[in-house]
């Protein structure tokens, strides 16, 4: 069973909950940010954290600032940067902590989440690298409002875990283009039949399930690119 501890992580005077986990020997840590519709509470990331302290990564987990107080809409991006950079801190402090100071830092998220992780890194945020679980390139239905502008300046190794059946990414070819035009420090792995959730029509799994199947490819992912930003 992963040892989980329950922490806060101060926003510019506004705390919000987070969670921890670190296995022996830990090979990097892996800061997880929940998408629009779910806190970090959510199967999917529990399942997905869980497993990747499984794989050998420390994981923190948390909440912005909006759904800390239960609120519906996200935060704006100001509010949401704000407080992936408190997140990251506090990663960095636990690690220092554990003797780990300078490994590597990942910076993730659940569609929303990811995509203020890559807008934070594109104004300045240390990581070692982004890994998105589903990248929300536009609105569904909507793929002439790309949400791309900020990606071909960001240069640390990059990560898109993408269901084919994604409407955030539909056409499939319009995330091709967006990652061919970053270069080689992005990844595409296409993950065929999956959907926003990473569901599979006519395989039925538990969300923790879901979350906790992606975890192989990123952990690879972040193996082949162990040096910290």
């Amino acid at each position: 069973m992963t040892e989980e501890t329950t922490i806060t992580v101060d926003v510019d005077g506004t705390p919000v909950s987070a969670v921890y986990s670190r296995p022996a020997d830990a090979a990097g840590t892996i800061v997880v940010a929940h998408g629009a519709g779910a806190g970090m509470e959510h199967p999917f990331m529990s399942g997905f954290t869980r497993a990747m302290h499984d794989e050998g990564f420390a994981a923190l987990r948390f909440n912005f600032p909006y759904r800390e107080a239960k609120r519906r809409f996200p935060d704006r991006p100001p509010v949401a940067i704000a407080t992936w950079r408190a997140a990251m801190a506090v990663a960095v402090e636990r690690a220092a902590a554990a003797g780990a100071g300078g490994e590597p830092i990942w910076a993730s998220g659940k569609s929303f989440g990811g995509r203020m992780a890559s807008m934070a890194v594109a104004e300045g945020m240390t990581a070692a690298g982004l890994v998105y679980l589903g990248y929300p390139l536009h609105p569904p239905g909507r793929p002439e409002k790309a949400r791309d502008e900020h990606l071909p300046g960001v240069t640390v190794p990059m990560l898109f875990l993408q269901g084919r059946n994604d409407p955030f990414a539909t056409p499939n070819e319009q995330l091709d283009e967006v990652v061919a035009r970053i270069g080689p420090t992005a990844t595409l792995d296409w993950i065929d039949g999956a959907n926003h959730s990473f569901e599979v029509k006519g395989a039925k799994r538990p969300a923790a399930e879901i979350g906790a199947s992606l975890a192989p490819r990123v952990a690879a992912f972040l193996r082949a690119h162990p040096s910290a930003d």
